[in-house]
């Protein structure tokens, strides 16, 4: 056994989060791409069989009161929001991240005050990101500004309404500065919307602390809850009174049943809401996020560090000089829970990431030369890093 096979030894035998792994559906292969779809909690198929066959199957339309369908999106927002940093009422679950980034950034821009024109998105964000920023810009007759995140404060000036920035890039791993960002578009006069979908569960977010207008995060990634489970919408308390969404749906309404054709919106979050809440995904979630009882964010960040320092270590150590370079910084504050390796050769990177998979190590890549690895802490351990990092010399070797 070498030393660092060793000292991965160790350190899962000290680890606080060790026990967590038992709660997981897994095998014997590693897989470090919880940052694309989180691994299956165990208790979840159970779940899943009594709503299908008791809830739906003998209640039916009961379970919309009886099994508490219909108040679902808010009661699993208050379960996120410790997660991400929000105190009850100000997270709704519902809809996919797109929907959510539209809702977030059409509301934003009709919050800031008039002669705002401007809406500043992360030139390097999720392609759907912008894509959905430039709609909302069509729609709302403003004009788009794509612009590095490290730029923001450069690029706000009087004309901006609202910025879109992502927590954590995808590609890369960066962690963005939430808090700083945030105060500098604040300075302007401006609303920020963050998009969490890489950085919630992986890490502390602080929205409440650092007075973050309005964010959005999906729940398949670093939450575990499945694929195509719903994301959610999160409206900080002082904006809920005037939050003007773009998709005014029935379960937003004030009075849903009364079938009114005016709109008079809920009070709080669940002006979110659009439609009929997706159910058995819903409650799929819900039934994913008790894994998280008794664990703090914390705890679950100082591990994601370790191990992503763990991890390139290791890859230090046995991948072959220049043959991958790191593009994830090193420096902990501006690092999320990934690690991104960009190969020397473009051409390799596809092969080398197929021949990880065959061999047991699951990573993802961002073409057309980045080897993606995601580290969810309550479920890898150090001896995953370093198999995966000794595994992928072999594969670069050989």
């Amino acid at each position: 056994m070498s030393d660092l096979q060793e000292r991965a030894q160790a350190l899962d035998i000290a680890d606080e989060l060790a026990a967590h792994r038992d709660l997981f559906a897994l095998d014997d292969t590693v897989y470090l791409d919880g940052n694309s779809l989180g691994a299956l909690p165990r208790h979840v198929p159970a779940r899943l069989q009594d709503v299908i066959t008791r809830e739906w199957g003998a209640l039916r339309i009961r379970s919309w009161d009886e099994s508490g369908w219909w108040t679902a999106p808010e009661r699993i927002g208050d379960r996120i929001a410790p997660l991400v940093g929000a105190a009850a009422g100000r997270i709704v679950v519902g809809d996919s991240t797109s929907v959510n980034v539209f809702k977030a950034v059409v509301a934003a821009s009709r919050l800031a005050g008039g002669g705002r024109d401007e809406i500043l998105v992360d030139a390097t964000t999720f392609p759907t990101d912008g894509y959905i920023a430039g709609s909302a810009a069509r729609m709302t007759g403003h004009r788009l500004v794509p612009v590095a995140p490290s730029e923001v404060p450069a690029a706000l000036g009087p004309r901006t309404a609202a910025v879109l920035l992502n927590h954590v890039d995808y590609r890369t791993g960066r962690l963005h500065d939430l808090p700083g960002l945030t105060a500098a578009v604040h300075a302007a006069g401006a609303l920020v919307v963050w998009d969490l979908c890489h950085s919630a569960g992986a890490l502390p977010v602080g929205l409440d602390e650092h007075g973050v207008d309005l964010a959005v995060g999906c729940t398949y990634k670093y939450l575990n809850g499945g694929p195509g489970s719903p994301a959610y919408l999160y409206v900080a308390e002082r904006h809920q009174a005037a939050f003007d969404s773009p998709l005014p749906g029935w379960t937003s309404h004030a009075d849903p049943f009364g079938m009114t054709h005016g709109y008079t919106p809920a009070d709080g979050s669940v002006r979110g809401r659009v439609g009929t809440p997706d159910i058995l995904s819903m409650l799929a979630l819900e039934a994913a996020l008790d894994v998280w009882e008794g664990v703090g964010v914390e705890a679950v960040r100082a591990k994601s560090l370790a191990l992503t320092d763990f991890f390139l270590e290791c890859v230090d150590a046995y991948v072959p000089e220049g043959r991958v370079t790191s593009v994830t910084p090193a420096a902990h504050a501006e690092r999320g829970s990934q690690v991104s390796l960009r190969c020397e050769d473009p051409a390799e990177a596809e092969p080398v990431m197929r021949a990880l998979v065959e061999r047991g190590v699951i990573g993802d890549l961002r073409r057309p030369d980045v080897l993606r690895f995601g580290f969810t802490p309550l479920y890898v351990g150090f001896a995953d890093a370093e198999r995966a990092a000794r595994i992928l010399s072999e594969v670069l070797t050989a």
